[in-house]
């Protein structure tokens, strides 16, 4: 599965947003600079964001964004399926035709599809707070607050002395 440009610069985005929210509007120019990711591209994101409820805009002098609702209560699949991202891994399409000539699924369908089930449910594990307080490390094996374990150095550390 690929998760398209799109997806992932909405993501940059909105997670530098929440990273600044202090309750003053950003400015779509000083996320551009910070991410480096083009105005014009950030204009569109934006616009399907907003649509989306993920973030409010404020215009006039010192206007900008900024998130519609808590960092911690917005999810990355909010963000991810804001932009119109499809999180499905199949070829078939997610219609009811498979993606065989013949109009059937191909023998690995429900394999893909599974996947695609379980990216959604990491990414709606996740909330921006998680993102921004570097709290993602270990979320596919324990959790998105899962602690970071430090790496054994050798196997006679691994056991405890008796």
């Amino acid at each position: 599965m690929k998760l398209s440009t799109k997806g992932r610069y909405a993501v940059m985005a909105v997670a530098d947003l929440a990273a600044r929210e202090d309750g003053a509007p950003v400015t779509l120019a000083d996320i551009a600079s910070r991410q480096s990711i083009s105005l014009s591209y950030l204009e569109q994101l934006f616009a399907k964001l907003r649509r989306g409820g993920v973030v409010k805009s404020t215009r006039g002098p010192g206007g900008g964004y900024r998130l519609s609702k808590a960092a911690a209560e917005i999810r990355v699949s909010d963000v991810i399926m804001a932009v119109d991202e499809p999180l499905g891994a199949t070829r078939c399409g997610g219609g009811t035709m498979g993606c065989l000539k013949t109009g059937k699924r191909c023998a690995t369908h429900d394999l893909w599809d599974e996947l695609g089930r379980h990216v959604y449910l990491f990414f709606n594990s996740i909330s921006l707070a998680d993102v921004v307080e570097g709290r993602v490390m270990g979320a596919a094996c324990g959790g998105a607050l899962a602690p970071r374990v430090e790496p054994v150095r050798s196997a006679r550390e691994a056991v405890p002395a008796e």
